[in-house]
């Protein structure tokens, strides 16, 4: 679950209706294909190879075969329930992160990081929006805290400048 929130960057609510037949391959890479998001709106979002690892260990070590992809395994090591409630999902990302000395981080803190993350490895801002799903540019610069830099400006320095007069 926690490699999926800062892997994929998906929200509570997303992670709780996904199924174990939900991840598909498209054009060599694991994703979860036609993921109805905040809105109702539909993407595809693609899963990072350690991530869809990370499920596939959980789902044989719950003998998990269908159907929800999180679900609680019970004292005797069954599954049991029908899946975890976004409310579920909150409360597991504050025990973890409190245990390694994290009080205040929440589940939609792992959202921000996947962007931040995605975006210190060189991700283009465009393809980060996609990937979260927004549909402003703008609520991805505030994840990303983007701000327009005049002193360093982007396009100073993209080749054409003219020789300097002699």
């Amino acid at each position: 679950m926690l490699s999926l929130l800062i892997g994929c960057g998906l929200r509570r609510a997303e992670v709780t209706a996904l199924r174990l037949e939900d991840p598909q391959i498209r054009e060599g890479h694991w994703v979860i294909a036609d993921l109805r998001g905040k809105g109702g709106h539909i993407r595809t979002i693609p899963v990072p190879q350690w991530a869809k690892e990370a499920v596939d260990s959980w789902t044989v070590g719950a003998g998990i075969t269908s159907g929800p992809l999180l679900r609680s395994i019970n004292k005797a090591g069954g599954i049991w329930g029908l899946g975890y409630t976004p409310k579920v999902i909150w409360a597991i990302v504050k025990a973890n992160a409190k245990s390694c000395g994290l009080p205040s981080v929440a589940s939609h803190d792992l959202r921000r990081t996947c962007a931040r993350l995605c975006h210190q490895a060189g991700g283009e801002l465009d393809q980060i929006r996609f990937l979260l799903g927004h549909v402003s540019i703008q609520t991805t610069e505030r994840y990303l805290g983007c701000k327009q830099r005049f002193n360093d400006a982007v396009n100073d320095h993209i080749g054409l400048e003219p020789d300097a007069p002699s």
